[in-house]
């Protein structure tokens, strides 16, 4: 039987995204709320931006209420947060937090990769090949929108081959709940996207042999290695 293909967000088999000025979902509330998680997940509003209640129920056409159900919602996701005397904002990590984010991807999609290892079929291998594939002319192009998106199949891919049942769930969480507009994404530098695009082939490799040691070790390499090149590209925002 055929795997099913991994949801990624932002994609037709993920959550679905609306507009501002499309037709309401089911309720004010899931309308706004629908609004402002497409626009911090697409850098409209970038982390540390003000989230003003007022602006938002007059621009989208809404009363109040729905406007604090759905951030109250966005808060629940850490999309949004509250600080005393301030309101909300949409959530900006520090430092500390940032690394504690890489940490926690770096040990699930390790597992997952090494997990993809003993169950992975001569179609998934197909499939990531053709992202591979899509990512090196994109990276030829220096299409920075097209590397982070086939980066995310990618790794959506392996996870899910590997860990369907609670990894590629708690990834997809991940990332849901700290989005990186592609402004802040470093698949802008051409060295860390010709560096990284290679570390996916050689994952590939490693899947392709059943080796699910080596396939750990080289996800694990390849995310903590995000934060270094955030550093020396002197990158601030959101994590890649």
């Amino acid at each position: 039987m055929a795997r099913r293909k991994a949801s990624v967000p932002g994609e037709p088999n993920g959550p679905v995204a609306t507009a501002a000025g499309s037709r309401p979902p089911t309720s004010r509330a899931d309308y706004v709320h629908t609004v402002l998680h497409k626009e911090i997940l697409d850098g409209t509003l970038q982390p540390g931006t003000p989230v003003l209640q007022d602006e938002i129920a007059g621009r989208l056409g809404v009363s109040i209420t729905p406007v604090r159900e759905a951030l109250r919602r966005l808060e629940s996701t850490g999309l949004v947060t509250y600080q005393a005397h301030y309101g909300a904002t949409v959530t900006e990590l520090s430092p500390a937090a940032l690394t504690e984010l890489y940490q926690l991807r770096a040990a699930i999609e390790g597992l997952a990769a090494n997990l993809a290892a003993n169950h992975i079929t001569e179609d998934d291998l197909a499939e990531l090949r053709a992202i591979h594939a899509e990512m090196q002319s994109a990276q030829q192009a220096h299409d920075t929108t097209a590397l982070a998106e086939g980066s995310r199949r990618f790794h959506a891919t392996i996870a899910h081959i590997g860990g369907p049942a609670l990894l590629s769930r708690h990834l997809a969480g991940l990332w849901d709940s700290y989005p990186v507009p592609h402004t802040a994404s470093v698949w802008q530098f051409a060295d860390v996207a010709a560096r990284c695009v290679a570390e996916h082939g050689k994952l590939i490799g490693a899947l392709e042999n059943g080796d699910g040691v080596t396939a750990q070790r080289l996800m694990e390499d390849h995310i903590t290695g995000v934060p270094e090149d955030r550093e020396a590209h002197e990158l601030d925002g959101p994590p890649c």
